[in-house]
C-alpha cells in the first residue's frame, strides 16, 4: 500500500474497531472526523486492505424447473388437483380436492372433508380413475400431501408421472386456478354450510352442471361433456 494511504488505512482501522462495518459505514465514520478526506480515496484504501465484506450469494434454487401448460388433444393426458379451504357455519375448517382434466377442462370430481392427508389423496384418486380412467400425468403444486413419501411411492406404482409447478409459479397450474375462482365464487362464497355433508350435496349439484349445461369460452362455448363427445 502506498505510504500517502496510510494514514486513511489508521482513520479506517480506528473506525473499524472490533468489528466489521461496510463500505459506505467506514466512509461516514472517517468523514465524520476527516471531512477533507474524499469518498473515493477512503473507498479504495477500505478495499485495497481487503476489509471489504464478502456478498452473500443468493441460493440457487434446485430442482425447480419450469412446467407451462401444453393443452392436451385427447382425455387423461393430464389432470390437475389441487386444494381449497372454506368453513362450515360453526366454524370448522374444511378442505375440498378439486380435480379437473386439462383436455375437455371436466371436473372429475370435489371431494369435501375435514383433512386431507396424503392417503385421503390416495382413496379420492383411485375412486376418480374408477369413474374416468388413469391420466398418464397428474399436475400439482409443492404442497406437502403431493411431495410425502406415500403419494410419491403411489404415483410410481401407478405408472403416473407427476406434473409439479414451479415453485411460486401458480400460472403453470392456470386452468385448475380458473375452475377453483369459479367453484368459490359459485358455492364456496355463495353459500353457508351446516356441515359436511351439506357442502356435498351442493357441491356435486353444482358439478353436474359446470360439466353439462356450462358452456366454456375456452371450450368454443361447448360443455365439457359436449367437447369430449
Amino acid at each position: 500500500m502506498p505510504q500517502k494511504d496510510a494514514l486513511i488505512k489508521q482513520y479506517i482501522d480506528e473506525e473499524m474497531g472490533t468489528s466489521r462495518k461496510g463500505r459506505i459505514k467506514i466512509i461516514k465514520l472517517v468523514q465524520k472526523k476527516h471531512p477533507n478526506i474524499g469518498s473515493s480515496r477512503i473507498r479504495r484504501v477500505y478495499e485495497l486492505s481487503g476489509l471489504a465484506l464478502s456478498k452473500k450469494l443468493r441460493r440457487r434454487i434446485k430442482d425447480n424447473p419450469a412446467n407451462p401448460i401444453e393443452i392436451p388433444l385427447i382425455r387423461n393426458e393430464e389432470w390437475a388437483i389441487d386444494f381449497m379451504s372454506d368453513a362450515l357455519a360453526d366454524g370448522r375448517k374444511i378442505r375440498t380436492l378439486n380435480a379437473v382434466d386439462h383436455f375437455n377442462r371436466q371436473c372429475l370430481g370435489i371431494k369435501v372433508g375435514f383433512n386431507m392427508p396424503a392417503r385421503l389423496v390416495i382413496v379420492v384418486l383411485e375412486q376418480f380413475i374408477d369413474m374416468h380412467g388413469k391420466p398418464k400425468r397428474i399436475r400439482t403444486d409443492n404442497g406437502p400431501e403431493f411431495r410425502s413419501k406415500l403419494f410419491q411411492k403411489w404415483l410410481a406404482k401407478q405408472e403416473i408421472t407427476w406434473s409439479r409447478i414451479q415453485k411460486g409459479k401458480p400460472q403453470q397450474n392456470a386452468i385448475i386456478e380458473r375452475f377453483n375462482k369459479t367453484y368459490r365464487e359459485d358455492i364456496l362464497d355463495a353459500n353457508i354450510f351446516k356441515s359436511i355433508a351439506h357442502a356435498d350435496e351442493i357441491t356435486r349439484t353444482w358439478v353436474n352442471d359446470y360439466n353439462n349445461l356450462r358452456p366454456h369460452q375456452s371450450l368454443n362455448y361447448k360443455t365439457p361433456t359436449s367437447y369430449a363427445a
